[in-house]
């Protein structure tokens, strides 16, 4: 039996031609639904984000509003609206954060199956070209080899990182902007 195992030529296996298409086209649609299942989960989380900032404006407006019309607030009381804001910017500064992790999750994850569906439509083309190829030269193309089909999911480079750290600085900027802006009217409302 072992005699049998080493005189054997090693062959590659194939597979045929339609079920390799197949296959393809099989995994093309799955990396095309991702790729729409992971746009339609940012665009929730968007709108998410959108709302958390309308909230958290209208917030702002009430405590400038409430700060403006009492009486009773004082320059000594000052410390008591900058607590509750700095407690409503570290709050909204979590939920921020937790929203945008998951923005860009999905968009990593959009990004990948977006690659790989290239990929794999790029095997494909390739794939029905080599056919129509052997068919026109009279060749006969019996099947395809398993490696000719294999698509390994893909990952976009490490720079594409960059343009989440962007948007983190973006927001975070804006929302350290917005923590100055509220402190300082608070103080100058209450003390001057």
């Amino acid at each position: 039996m072992a005699d049998y195992e080493t005189h054997q030529p090693h062959h590659h296996s194939t597979v045929p031609k339609e079920r390799a298409l197949q296959a393809l086209n099989t995994m093309i649609q799955l990396h095309f639904e991702k790729t729409l299942e992971k746009k339609r989960s940012i665009d929730f989380q968007k709108k998410e984000l959108h709302k958390l900032f309308l909230l958290f404006f209208i917030f702002l407006s009430l405590i400038l509003l409430a700060q403006s019309q009492s009486t009773r607030l004082q320059c000594r009381h000052c410390w008591i609206p900058i607590i509750l804001l700095s407690l409503a910017h570290l709050f909204f500064y979590v939920s921020v954060a937790q929203t945008l992790r998951c923005i860009n999750g999905f968009k990593y994850q959009r990004r990948c199956h977006k690659l790989t569906l290239g990929l794999a439509t790029g095997k494909l083309r390739e794939m029905k070209i080599r056919l129509s190829n052997s068919i026109a030269g009279g060749g006969g193309y019996e099947g395809i080899g398993d490696d000719d089909f294999e698509i390994q999911y893909q990952e976009p480079p490490e720079s594409y990182f960059g343009k989440f750290k962007r948007n983190w600085a973006l927001h975070f900027g804006f929302l350290i902007l917005i923590y100055g802006f509220m402190v300082s009217s608070s103080a100058v409302l209450l003390c001057f």
